[in-house]
């Protein structure tokens, strides 16, 4: 009677701990997710394989870190300086995401706040190098895209051997103090302005060169006319002329050869 309580006892003890250790043994890794194996008492981190999402039986005394291993994205303003030593504020977001692979070496040399330590560094470092090659103008107007490309440029050489893979950069804002901000708009305006001018007055010009050559065409073609139209030419002329106003319906009395160089004249009314 005494040795079944005892047994009830051994086979609770042994259920709990089967119980502790299937649940320390199992590891569920979710989707978009992976695993390092860290092992305390052999070699520490497993650096030769990165565990995948699933589900997962590992020793009990190991641990299993997971991170994140899809795109995550990190935004910050920056403050910087511009190639004249004006301070900038530069609004930008980058994607990035650890190295699947090399994910072991990554929590083995960077730990598991990575970003913080290799990835914040490496964007203010690549914003500063950036951003100082031009002037307030330049980041003001155009120069957006390529600083986008050059900043991205950048980080990916400064990361490339730290395990981590940078994506895109996209600046959202560059953000300069109001009194310069102004000056260059007023400036862009009258550069606006100039441009609009100029071809106002390039359109005029190319107007009046077009009027003076259809005036001097004009004159050669009168010129041509006049030396052309000789007395015998005229008279015949005017008697055609005549011939057809004779035979029009209206009433008339046609006089020939009265008039200036022997034209006829033509009286009467309707």
């Amino acid at each position: 009677m005494e040795r079944l309580p005892r047994a009830a006892i051994f086979a609770i003890v042994g259920v709990i701990l089967f119980i502790i250790v299937i649940f320390k043994s199992s590891v569920v890794i979710e989707a978009g997710q992976a695993g390092v194996l860290f092992r305390p008492f052999s070699e520490g981190v497993e650096t030769e394989m990165t565990y995948g999402e699933g589900f997962h039986i590992i020793a009990p005394w190991n641990d299993m870190i997971i991170f994140p291993v899809r795109q995550l994205s990190v935004s910050d303003k920056m403050r910087v300086l511009s190639v004249n030593g004006l301070e900038v504020a530069v609004d930008a977001t980058v994607w990035y995401q650890p190295e699947y692979s090399k994910l072991p070496l990554l929590y083995q040399e960077k730990g598991r706040n990575y970003e913080s330590e290799i990835l914040a560094p490496a964007i203010s470092a690549a914003a500063r190098s950036v951003v100082g090659r031009y002037t307030p103008e330049q980041l003001y107007s155009s120069k957006r895209d390529v600083i986008q490309d050059e900043i991205l440029d950048e980080v990916q050489k400064e990361l490339s051997s730290q395990y981590v893979q940078v994506n895109r950069v996209l600046v959202k804002d560059v953000t300069l103090p109001e009194k310069i901000k102004e000056a260059i708009e007023r400036k862009l305006r009258q550069e606006q302005e100039s441009l609009e001018y100029e071809f106002r007055l390039a359109k005029a010009t190319k107007e009046a060169e077009r009027q003076k050559i259809d005036a001097e065409g004009k004159a050669v073609a009168n010129t041509i006319l006049s030396a052309s139209l000789t007395d015998k030419i005229l008279t015949e002329k005017g008697i055609e002329a005549t011939l057809k106003l004779a035979e029009s319906p209206n009433a008339k009395v046609v006089v020939v050869g009265s008039g200036d160089g022997g034209l006829p004249i033509i009286l009467g009314n309707q």
